[in-house]
């Protein structure tokens, strides 16, 4: 719960401009009194879902809003900008890629059903939606269905199918689409303060996402990024050993490693399938994507592309491998796909 709190921002900060159609929407129901006791955010992770809860929780909690905004000088504002509000209760697992657990659901409950400290809303913001175990989920099915006057559940989803449906059929759905280049572009330019080119360039390797590229360039992701990209390169070429790959990334995240190799073979796959460049998204790497693609076959992708995601879950689940010897393995499946 405390990393989601850690990340709340002041109350009064501007929506991100592509979901301002979600959020008039919502400030549309608020005002007729219609807002629903359930919201479930639903889209693509690093788009700023959580961001977009936090500002849904901080207008409705607000005692004064003014210009379709907290006001950002109320007792609920204040408490709500030092993250200490009574009101405002934060579920998540409790650690990354763990269910969120059904007696964490009945602390939920409990706050519920205390009466608001401060008057007006007491809201919830739950993440991801998908975490919830089956007991879990149905343990909030009964809180969806009696949540009290003057209550708010926001669910945030990255994966809506894994959700339930019965938990989905509670909720009010508020779809957030990956936003066009028009919006996301300059953002991130203003972010980073970074060309229109380098802008675009980082989008198409994340996806798209604006918060995954502003996490990619400030964490050092990127030059990660291009580390590793140079490595692949390199043992192609024979001037480098998978054994000597492995032990210049053995001390990095090897998640992060993991999940860059299999952005690579995505695009190689599709350059295979379709030899359009327009479809691949590490771009700058177009001509030894095109190399392997044109040296290789679809089954030894798909099955290097399925190595790499059962050893993805494998970490996800916190099992303990040996990485240097996972990284000799992966970048010597790797240089075999160019192998007879």
């Amino acid at each position: 719960m405390s990393e989601m709190a850690d990340r709340y921002h002041a109350l009064n900060a501007e929506v991100f401009p592509w979901f301002l159609p979600q959020w008039q929407r919502v400030l549309s129901l608020f005002d007729q009194n219609r807002l629903p006791h359930a919201l479930l955010l639903n889209g693509a992770p690093g788009i700023g879902k959580a961001r977009l809860a936090e500002s849904i929780a901080g207008y409705v909690m607000c005692h004064q809003p003014v210009d379709s905004k907290a006001c950002g000088h109320c007792r609920s504002c204040e408490l709500l900008a030092s993250s200490g509000h009574p009101d405002l209760y934060y579920l998540q697992p409790d650690e990354a890629g763990k269910a969120i657990k059904v007696d964490q659901v009945r602390e939920l409950t409990e706050f519920m059903q205390n009466t608001a400290q401060q008057g007006g809303y007491r809201v919830v913001v739950l993440e991801p939606a998908e975490a919830m175990n089956i007991s879990a989920a149905n343990a909030l099915l009964k809180t969806l269905e009696e949540p009290g006057k003057d209550t708010l559940l926001i669910l945030i989803t990255h994966q809506l199918g894994q959700v339930l449906p019965t938990i989905k059929s509670r909720c009010q759905r508020l779809d957030c689409a990956i936003p066009s280049s028009e919006q996301s572009v300059p953002w991130l330019m203003a972010q980073l303060s970074i060309e229109e080119a380098e802008a675009s360039r980082l989008l198409s390797v994340v996806h798209g996402a604006p918060l995954t590229g502003l996490a990619f360039k400030s964490s050092g992701q990127q030059a990660l990024r291009a580390d590793l990209l140079s490595s692949l390169r390199d043992m192609l070429r024979g001037r480098k050993t998978p054994i000597e790959a492995a032990e210049q990334f053995v001390k990095t995240d090897v998640e992060i490693v993991l999940s860059l190799v299999l952005g690579v073979l995505s695009d190689v796959a599709r350059m295979k399938a379709t030899d359009e460049l327009e479809c691949i998204r590490n771009g700058d790497m177009e001509k030894m994507i095109k190399g392997v693609a044109k040296n290789t076959t679809p089954d030894k992708i798909f099955i290097l592309m399925d190595a790499i995601q059962e050893e993805l879950l494998g970490l996800k689940r916190r099992h303990n491998p040996n990485k240097q010897l996972l990284l000799e393995r992966i970048f010597l499946d790797w240089l075999s796909l160019i192998q007879p």
